[in-house]
């Protein structure tokens, strides 16, 4: 039977254990497709066995872990199958560190147009949660060797994975990972979130200081990690930040900043700006508290104090927000 009809039988017989996954054929079924050779079945019958809890095939799926690091790139290609091996471990609260270890060291180049491609990036990502999870020992020398990991994506997990750990160790690795900075915007964005969950106090000024960079888009990420930390000092930080800047586009984001910290001394300063500011800040104001529009107090609020102001302008981007919303 040539290959692709063999792997359409092979998912069509996991169809027929979607219904109900733990009987005792619907687990002999996943058994089977575990076992076989087709990593993009294997991923699927992971997903169910996770999805549907079934710890008996634990040992089933780790088992073929290991083999398709045999090879890896021509048993697995794409990662497909070892990937959702390891989320299912994940979620099911696998509690040895070999397999995690194992995946969030693994690095696989696979040709692609033009050159190479490591796909196991996800892989290494979902092995730090995993680590983390179940309380390595040593996860931080592991989250410290993905910090400065090749590919952005895993760099962004291993922020994440820190800030998941609740683990103040971490911090000293993520003050050194923002002061020498990372070409990709999102793994410094990562970092300050998880310094800000970790180390609040000691975080704040830290992150504030890159309101001052050189570069709008740091400005701009270490204003929306402010914001996004709810933290009061935060408030302070921001106002200042927005008064002395003159870029419209940041002008936009410190006032979404704002609106993300929550509490009211925040949420009243931008509805003043809507009853008395300029009528370009007045319409960034509003546009910030447009995340708002289901608190319907406060959205009351801000259309009021729009109809008492009374300018055409503000009343069409109200108009168009509310289109939107």
């Amino acid at each position: 039977m040539p290959k692709s009809s063999k792997l359409e039988e092979t998912l069509e017989l996991l169809g027929t254990v979607r219904n109900d996954p733990t009987s005792e054929a619907a687990i002999a079924t996943l058994r089977q497709v575990i076992k076989s050779r087709y990593s993009i079945a294997v991923a699927q019958a992971a997903r169910i066995v996770g999805d549907a809890e079934i710890y008996s095939l634990v040992p089933d799926l780790i088992a073929t872990f290991d083999q398709f690091m045999v090879k890896p790139v021509e048993t697995d290609a794409n990662c497909h199958a070892k990937f959702r091996i390891a989320e299912t471990l994940y979620r099911l609260n696998y509690g040895e560190e070999h397999l995690f270890l194992r995946g969030i060291r693994h690095v696989q180049m696979e040709p692609v147009w033009g050159g190479r491609q490591d796909t196991a990036v996800n892989l290494r990502g979902i092995c730090a949660l995993g680590l983390v999870g179940m309380n390595y020992p040593d996860v931080m020398v592991e989250l410290a060797d993905l910090l400065a990991d090749s590919e952005p994506p895993a760099r962004v997990a291993a922020a994440r994975a820190i800030a998941y750990s609740e683990n103040t160790q971490g911090v000293p690795l993520l003050r050194l990972k923002v002061r020498i900075g990372d070409k990709e915007p999102q793994v410094l964005s990562e970092c300050f979130a998880a310094l800000l969950k970790l180390a609040p106090s000691q975080s704040v000024s830290l992150i504030a200081g890159f309101l001052a960079s050189p570069e709008e888009q740091i400005q701009e990420i270490a204003a929306l990690a402010l914001g996004e930390s709810r933290l009061r000092e935060a408030f302070e930080i921001l106002q200042r930040w927005w008064e002395r800047t003159n870029q419209a586009e940041l002008r936009r984001a410190g006032l979404l900043a704002i609106a993300l910290l929550r509490y009211e001394d925040a949420l009243e300063f931008l509805l003043a700006l809507i009853a008395e500011g300029r009528s370009r800040d007045a319409k960034d104001a509003i546009a910030a508290l447009s995340i708002y529009q289901q608190d319907e107090i406060l959205w009351q609020k801000v259309c009021k104090s729009v109809e008492e102001r009374g300018e055409a302008g503000l009343q069409q981007a109200l108009k168009e927000l509310r289109k939107e919303g």
